[in-house]
C-alpha cells in the first residue's frame, strides 16, 4: 500500500494543480539555472502567493509573534517570503545541478568537525533543521560528499503532486522515508546501520507536545531527540542559510544539543531556530500554520 494511500483520491483541481506545477517547472528548466531560481522567486512572490492566500497568512503569523514590527518590513517579508519559497523548489527540482551547487560549499560552525568526525569513522548523527534557507541543500550539499545521509518528509494530500515532489528530492539525496508508520520503520533501520538523517521539526504536528516558538505554543515533534537518545547519537542543528546572490548557501552546523529529556532537546533547537529566523526572518517559511489553536 502506498503512503498516500490514505488520502482521498486526487481531485480535478489536484490534478490540474500538479499538472500546472509539473508544466512550470519544465519550462523554468529550459533556463540557464541563475535565471530559472530567480524567475521562480518573481512567481511565487507575484501570482502564487496572492491566489494561495500565503500573503494574508504572513501577515496574521508576523503580527501574532512579531506584532511591533514596523509595516515596511512586514510588507518587505510579505514579497521575500514567497521569492525564498519558489527559488527552493526550482531549486529542489534542478537536481544534480543543484546539488553540484551544493556539495562544495564549505561545512562551517562549531558542530562542523564532529559531522566530519563522524562520516570519517562511518558514524550516525541526527542532524536537525527547519523550513529555513534551503533545508535541502544540506542533503544535497552531504550527499554530494560521499555522507550516507537520508531524509523524512510529510507526504501531501494531493497525491498527483506529491508523486512529482517526492521524484523531485529524489534526486537530491536518497534514501527518503514518508512520516508513516512503515517509513519510520525503514528509518530507523537506516539509523541503526550508521546511517545519518536529517529531520525538520518546525511544522505544526498534531501528536506533537507544546512547546515554545517565538514566546508562542507550537506542538513540536519530539521524534529527532527521541532517536538520538534511542541510538546515543548526537543531535546537531543544521542549517543551509541563503546568501545574498540569492542562489548560493552558508552550511552552518551549530554545537550539539545537552542531552536531556526530549522536551527539552527540542525546545533547545526551537529556540536555535527562532535565533536564525530573527536574524534573516525572510528564509523561514512563514506560509506554515506553526501556532494553530486546538
Amino acid at each position: 500500500m502506498a503512503d498516500t494511500d490514505r488520502f482521498p483520491a486526487p481531485s480535478l483541481t489536484d490534478r490540474l494543480t500538479a499538472a500546472a506545477f509539473t508544466a512550470l517547472m519544465a519550462g523554468l528548466r529550459l533556463l540557464p539555472y541563475g535565471p530559472r531560481v530567480e524567475l521562480s522567486g518573481r512567481f511565487f512572490t507575484g501570482v502564487v502567493a496572492p491566489l494561495a492566500g500565503w500573503r494574508r497568512r504572513i501577515r496574521d503569523n508576523l503580527a501574532l509573534v512579531l506584532p511591533d514590527l514596523p509595516e515596511a518590513e512586514v510588507e518587505r517579508l510579505v514579497r521575500a517570503v514567497p521569492d525564498n519559497v519558489g527559488r527552493c523548489l526550482a531549486e529542489m527540482f534542478s537536481g544534480p545541478e543543484f546539488v553540484a551547487r551544493c556539495r562544495d560549499l564549505p561545512l562551517q560552525g562549531p558542530g562542523a568537525a564532529l559531522l566530519k568526525q563522524l562520516h570519517a569513522e562511518g558514524k550516525g548523527a541526527v542532524l536537525v533543521t527547519g523550513h529555513f534557507g534551503n533545508y535541502d541543500a544540506i542533503r544535497g550539499g552531504l550527499s554530494g560528499r560521499g555522507y550516507n545521509i537520508g531524509g523524512l518528509y510529510r507526504p501531501m494530500r494531493n497525491r498527483d503532486f506529491n508523486t512529482r515532489y517526492v521524484d523531485a528530492i529524489e534526486r537530491v539525496a536518497q534514501p527518503l522515508f514518508p512520516r508513516s508508520k512503515r517509513g519510520m520503520t525503514k528509518m530507523m533501520r537506516f539509523v541503526r546501520e550508521g546511517g545519518m538523517i536529517g529531520l525538520a521539526i518546525d511544522q505544526y504536528l498534531g501528536a506533537g507536545t507544546d512547546l515554545t516558538f517565538f514566546g508562542r505554543t507550537a506542538r513540536t515533534a519530539l521524534s529527532a531527540a527521541d532517536i538520538a537518545l534511542r541510538y546515543d547519537l548526537p543531535l546537531l542543528p543544521i542549517f543551509a542559510t541563503r546568501q545574498p546572490d540569492g542562489l548560493s548557501f552558508a552550511l552552518e552546523v551549530e554545537e550539539p544539543i545537552a542531552t536531556g529529556t526530549p522536551e527539552a532537546m527540542c525546545q533547545a533547537f526551537n529556540d536555535r531556530l527562532e535565533a536564525r529566523v530573527r536574524a534573516h526572518p525572510e528564509q523561514w517559511f512563514w506560509i506554515h500554520r506553526r501556532w494553530k489553536i486546538r
